[in-house]
């Protein structure tokens, strides 16, 4: 490949329009001065084979996947990292000799997200609470049990997509499934360590999370990874509460890193200026 080449990635989903990823990796091909293309394309799930094939013909270098491929994608590929097959889904793709090879950087974002928020937070002081059972579930389960949470909760509006996800655990054995009316009892929340939503309860337009935190201990940090608004009725009623909260801005900006380092080679930085820029 000559230097002048300019390289071409994606992002894939449907729909994509509503997405920061083209703004945050268009910052960062900006603020290093590359040759480089990342757009949004809309593809139905129908068009998502061919769309893929698209992408191989004209040279892309690789792509990002978002809803609804992030599962079907993986039957594509010719090769999937531990992590992703783990996680059950690939939201990264590297196009190399027009093959597709797989991973999953949610699980990076979202610890790293806590670790920059609360530098001095402990995973494995006590359990953690999970809020939803979907993909971007999955991923932070996986980045828990990697940190040595001792006990995951589990909780969600279906059983059985609770079920279906503790099945594919790594460590199932570390998962305890309660039921959705029990997010607010003493018994599940008075010991808790961490509290983390990642449905789409509280996200601008969508119906409310309901929850009552009154037995939740101070030091229990709250995360909610909806980031539209940035301040959910959750981290507010956590704030009130008195408890320390980290937002979801963090987790959409640092999952975008490792991507971008695989397809340019250089491990970009998250910058209060990029924040904003995503914020505004």
């Amino acid at each position: 490949m000559t230097t002048n080449m300019t390289t071409k990635t994606a992002l894939i989903g449907h729909p994509v329009s509503h997405s920061k990823s083209p703004l945050i990796h268009g910052h960062w091909i900006a603020k290093h001065g590359l040759n480089a293309t990342y757009e949004a394309i809309d593809l139905p799930c129908e068009d998502l084979e061919e769309g893929v094939q698209t992408l191989i013909r004209e040279g892309y270098k690789g792509f990002n996947i978002t809803v609804p491929h992030k599962v079907d994608i993986m039957s594509l590929c010719d090769q999937i990292d531990d992590l992703a097959r783990i996680v059950g889904a690939v939201n990264t793709v590297t196009i190399e000799n027009g093959k597709l090879s797989g991973t999953n950087t949610d699980v990076y974002g979202f610890t790293q997200n806590i670790r920059e928020t609360a530098p001095d937070f402990d995973f494995t002081k006590g359990p953690a609470l999970v809020l939803g059972a979907g993909g971007a579930a999955r991923a932070i389960i996986q980045g828990l049990i990697a940190q040595g949470v001792p006990e995951i909760r589990l909780s969600n509006r279906t059983k059985e997509k609770a079920l279906e996800l503790l099945e594919n655990a790594s460590t199932p054995e570390k998962i305890k499934l309660l039921n959705w009316d029990a997010r607010s009892e003493k018994s599940t929340q008075q010991d808790l360590n961490l509290l983390v939503n990642t449905t789409s309860l509280g996200m601008t337009g969508k119906t409310p999370l309901e929850i009552d935190l009154t037995h939740l201990p101070p030091a229990a940090h709250v995360n909610d990874i909806v980031y539209a608004p940035l301040m959910t009725d959750l981290l507010t009623k956590a704030k009130a509460n008195g408890n320390p909260i980290i937002t979801g801005i963090g987790m959409l900006l640092h999952q975008a890193r490792p991507g971008f380092k695989l397809w340019h080679g250089i491990m970009p930085e998250v910058t209060e200026d990029l924040r904003e820029k995503v914020l505004s």
